[in-house]
């Protein structure tokens, strides 16, 4: 719980993490957020948002200025307090667990100056995302240089040509959803129960997206990534595991499972961990792929700023004619009714049936008739 603190000043126990999507698990409702995120991107901003932190330092640049990042406009408008500070020294002076308050620019322990730098000012930071709409013209360019060079280098890949082993999930003749950890995934989710229902498809998690999938009451058929953000017990839900591996040899997610004893298969890709997934499912011959929290507009790829997302952007145009978002399910699909609703019906139907029998003197000999009838066809005599 956030302390009393003078007016214009937030406390708060200090959490630290240099890896944004990691710390958000252990955050709680009036902690600080100590982060190192150069370019706070939309969904960090909505996990910040979302574990109810009183403010967030940052040791990088929240927004670096090269295309507008939806970070630190989220946490600014939620009306938490956000200040970057110049280097990464408060990660050697504080310890995780001990009380801090944040003055202005200035973050205090016991009354005591430890780091300064500079609050970031809910206007500015309003204006300054609203103008970097408008110059978004050097992202574009590098974005689509980064496109170029990612065609040329793995154009094979792009082509088809890249190994699979055999998989025990079958996506053959089905439809797949594959849940991201992103934007709005878990809304998403929600609003497509009835379609999981209905339509049964192979449920595929993306890393963190398999831990939404159970949060859910859904099990997924098939985890992909590095493993980095699924919890042990999401790993140990019976889901067969695939581990992404990198050109480069490196499978982050291989140790872990090593540890845990648990047994995987492995893809090398030059692609991201969702793209990865998408084409396990498209190679494997599904027939639709609904995407949960992707990326599919042009703010969203620049918001993750990274190089991956090229291959991300290539991926779609390569499996486009059976690729759909989430949110276009939602609205689209009209669930069937469910077994409930239906015997709700017929059971309400009958009892009105024996009410107007038994309230009508007229129909009883009649009832009685169809009775006796019917014991004679079942065989049970009159």
């Amino acid at each position: 719980m956030t302390d009393v603190a003078p007016a214009g000043e937030v406390s708060g126990i200090a959490r630290l993490g240099k890896r944004t999507k990691h710390l958000v698990k252990r955050l709680k409702p009036g902690d600080v957020a100590i982060i190192d995120h150069l370019d706070l991107d939309r969904v960090s901003g909505e996990d910040l948002v979302g574990c109810g932190v009183t403010a967030v330092i940052n040791c990088q640049p929240s927004s670096g200025g090269s295309y507008p990042n939806a970070g630190p406009l989220l946490l600014i408008e939620a009306g938490i307090v956000l200040v970057d500070v110049p280097d990464d020294a408060i990660f050697k002076i504080l310890r995780d667990g001990d009380a801090v308050s944040v003055r202005g620019g200035d973050i205090l322990r016991n009354g005591q100056v430890i780091a300064s730098g500079e609050a970031q000012d809910p206007a500015v930071v309003r204006a300054q995302n609203d103008q970097r709409r408008q110059d978004i013209g050097e992202a574009l360019e590098a974005f689509a240089q980064n496109t170029v060079e990612h065609m040329v280098q793995e154009r094979d890949f792009l082509a088809g040509r890249f190994d699979l082993p055999q998989f025990t999930t079958d996506f053959r003749d089905q439809a797949a959803l594959v849940v991201v950890r992103g934007v709005d995934h878990q809304r998403d989710i929600k609003a497509l129960r009835s379609y999981i229902r209905d339509v049964k498809p192979v449920l595929v998690g993306v890393d963190g997206g398999a831990n939404a999938l159970i949060e859910q009451g859904f099990k997924p058929d098939m985890i992909v990534g590095d493993m980095d953000s699924a919890s042990e017990s999401t790993l140990r839900c019976g889901a067969e595991l695939v581990v992404h591996a990198y050109t480069d040899g490196r499978a982050p997610g291989r140790e872990l499972l090593d540890q845990l004893g648990l047994p995987y298969k492995t893809v090398r890709a030059p692609a991201t961990s969702e793209d990865v997934a998408m084409l396990i499912a498209a190679e494997k011959g599904a027939t639709l792929i609904v995407a949960v929290g992707s990326h599919f507009n042009l703010v969203e790829f620049l918001d993750k700023a990274r190089r991956g997302m090229s291959s991300t952007f290539l991926t779609r145009l390569r499996i486009g004619e059976i690729l759909v978002d989430a949110k276009g399910v939602s609205r689209l699909y009209r669930p069937r009714p469910g077994v409930a609703p239906l015997m709700l019906v017929i059971g309400t139907g009958l009892l009105t049936l024996f009410a107007v029998i038994w309230t009508t003197p007229g129909l009883h000999d009649l009832a009685e008739l169809m009775w006796l009838k019917l014991r004679v066809l079942l065989g049970l005599g009159v």
